[in-house]
């Protein structure tokens, strides 16, 4: 007979005096049951896409994927630099045959939160739910925005696909030799060639493994029912408004065991964290609120535990590198980051206007990156709470070079030179002309947000020097990550941040087979590409960094993208939030938090008196 550490933790001294009698055993260690009137919070800034994993490419839907299902691996809450550990796998994996096989074992006594579709019963989590996860990105009824992930890696996998597609319908239960459950506890996977970021790939929040049950029932619809085995479960889902998400009564418990790194902060969230269990918040209020003044002020009214991502407004509670007196004087704190992330604009490759490959469309492109001046953004817009990027690969990430500067720097005379001398030339009106006297205008979309008028006002003024016409085109964030996935907007501003922290994670967004998956603007060069395949097979290297140094000089060459920045995230915490840290790569924090309920209620109280 199995008894859940759940079961032990709610059944109080009396039951657990019983067990002991039954057992035979004098004494074990009690984990607390999470406690449901501790709530945590907080805000995301745009509507999540669902969260179904093979489909769910934001960053928002990410950050719920987290927090209710479990990779195999996780990475280390305090480690610094990013530690990749074991999740549901009971250790790191095997690796075999030079890097070609991996043999994990899966914990037992796992299991997937209480759902309708198990029709009471406990579902253990076992290996044959990760190769049926894992084959649905290859499923060509999903059209996964993640493909990319085992796309041409796995032995056997895309054969299997292939295969589907002829016939009309791919076959579950067909064995793949790359991927199988060598027994109920054991997952094997065989890859075609060594990669050296494949581990990497099991810690993402994509390959969380989902109920084949589930997906039978919800279909397309799952990503609105996912069930995970992690210590939340999505309770409520209010699309767009507000997401809830409550403890998972199966979830096992661990102990809140981690070590203080070098960083300041540390030693104090240690000493509040230290010997709990995990986790101690039974609730988490997701809401969403797109304005970033809306969102600090939600926050100083006491609606919400925290907020993350508020340098823009750093007027409203800025002062030096403190808080402004008011803030401190309520016990509010601040914690500084820089995000292993980038920001970037990138230009559509398969656009009549400013896609192609010919010296003119270069030329335009570049001339484009140089007419934009980031430096004033990061200044003005992003009220000096950013750090200019000089290339795709962002600090803290395997890969960056501190002294590379690209060639796109500010410069709207050369800017303008360009454009006169591969014929883009200017009308009676100071707008200019294809060079086959055709109209010049550039869309740039964009979201109906405060902040993102501020941009685009920038890019305006910036393309009115050099004579080039832009369209603003507002659409919701979902919106235009869609249209952005098939290759549909001519430019727009994104961002990425490290799913793990390689630089091959970002240079991935410019290789050519990625389009219409992660590589938005379509980007498609033959150098590029041989280049990125060259660095899949080699180790972390000074040969393989110097690659990626290559690859981002053919990206700066082509006017692929203006790169942007990495964000220095400011978080701001009310009095009572305990055990919080941003991590490089996590996305959920909430597991590894706890509330002081006394010193919360002290914050209301002070509030209701007149």
């Amino acid at each position: 007979m199995a008894v859940s550490p759940m079961y032990l933790r709610r059944a109080g001294i009396s039951g657990i005096t019983a067990l002991a009698a039954i057992f035979g055993f004098a004494s074990f260690e009690v984990l607390a049951a999470p406690d449901m009137n501790k709530v945590v919070r907080m805000a995301i800034d745009a509507q999540d896409a669902g969260f179904d994993p093979v489909l769910s490419s934001n960053l928002y839907s990410g950050t719920v994927l987290e927090a209710v299902g479990e990779s195999l691996l996780t990475y280390d809450y305090m480690a610094r630099p990013s530690k990749l550990v074991p999740q549901v796998a009971e250790a790191m994996p095997t690796v075999e045959d030079e890097g070609l096989t991996y043999t994990f074992k899966i914990r037992k006594g796992v299991y997937f939160a209480p759902d309708a579709v198990f029709n009471g019963k406990k579902r253990e989590l076992v290996a044959e739910d990760f190769v049926y996860s894992y084959k649905r990105f290859l499923d060509p009824v999903w059209r996964s925005q993640w493909k990319f992930l085992f796309d041409g890696k796995i032995v056997g996998l895309n054969e299997w696909a292939a295969q589907g597609e002829k016939s009309g319908r791919v076959d579950y239960a067909a064995r793949i030799e790359g991927l199988q459950a060598v027994d109920k506890y054991t997952l094997r996977i065989k890859l075609k060639k060594p990669d050296y970021n494949f581990m990497y790939v099991f810690a993402m929040p994509a390959t969380v493994p989902v109920v084949r049950e589930a997906v039978e029932k919800y279909g397309t619809d799952i990503g609105a029912h996912i069930i995970g085995t992690n210590a939340y479960m999505l309770k409520q889902y209010d699309r767009g408004r507000r997401i809830l998400l409550e403890a998972n009564p199966y979830y096992r418990g661990t102990p809140w065991n981690f070590s203080a790194s070098d960083e300041p902060e540390d030693a104090a969230i240690v000493a509040s964290m230290k010997g709990k269990t995990i986790p101690q918040v039974g609730r988490v209020e997701i809401n969403i609120i797109e304005e970033e003044q809306s969102k600090f002020l939600a926050f100083a009214n006491g609606q919400l535990d925290y907020v993350y991502r508020i340098g823009n407004i750093a007027e409203s509670w800025r002062e030096g590198k403190g808080l402004k007196p008011d803030l401190v004087a309520r016990g509010i704190t601040r914690l500084d980051s820089i995000d292993a992330e980038t920001t970037f604009y990138f230009l559509n490759f398969r656009d009549p206007i400013t896609g192609g490959y010919t010296k003119e469309k270069v030329a335009l492109r570049r001339a484009m990156l140089m007419a934009y001046n980031m430096e004033v953004e990061a200044a003005t817009v992003r009220r000096s709470q950013a750090i200019v990027n000089q290339m795709a690969i962002p600090r803290g990430v395997i890969g960056y070079k501190a002294n590379f500067r690209s060639v796109n720097q500010f410069n709207p005379e050369a800017a303008n030179k360009l454009l006169d001398k591969f014929g883009y030339k200017r009308g009676a009106d100071g707008w200019r002309t294809q060079p086959d006297g055709g109209a010049l205008e550039i869309t740039l979309n964009s979201e109906p947000t405060q902040v993102s008028g501020e941009y685009d006002k920038l890019w305006s003024k910036s393309l009115e020097k050099i004579g080039i016409h832009l369209i603003v085109k507002k659409g919701t964030f979902a919106e235009n990550q869609k249209a952005a996935h098939q290759c549909q907007l001519q430019m727009w501003g994104s961002a990425w941040a490290a799913d793990y922290p390689d630089g091959e994670n970002f240079l991935m967004l410019a290789y050519g087979p990625n389009s219409m998956q992660s590589n938005n603007g379509c980007y498609d060069s033959p150098i590029y590409n041989k280049l990125y395949e060259a660095a899949l097979k080699l180790p972390d290297s000074p040969k393989r960094n110097k690659l990626y140094e290559l690859m981002v000089r053919q990206m700066d060459y082509d006017g692929v993208w203006k790169f942007g920045v990495s964000r220095i995230r400011s978080s701001l915490l009310h009095p009572g939030v305990l055990g919080y840290k941003k991590h490089p790569v996590l996305l959920a924090e909430w597991k590894y938090m706890d509330v002081d309920l006394a010193k919360r209620n002290a914050i209301a109280v002070k509030k209701d008196k007149p």
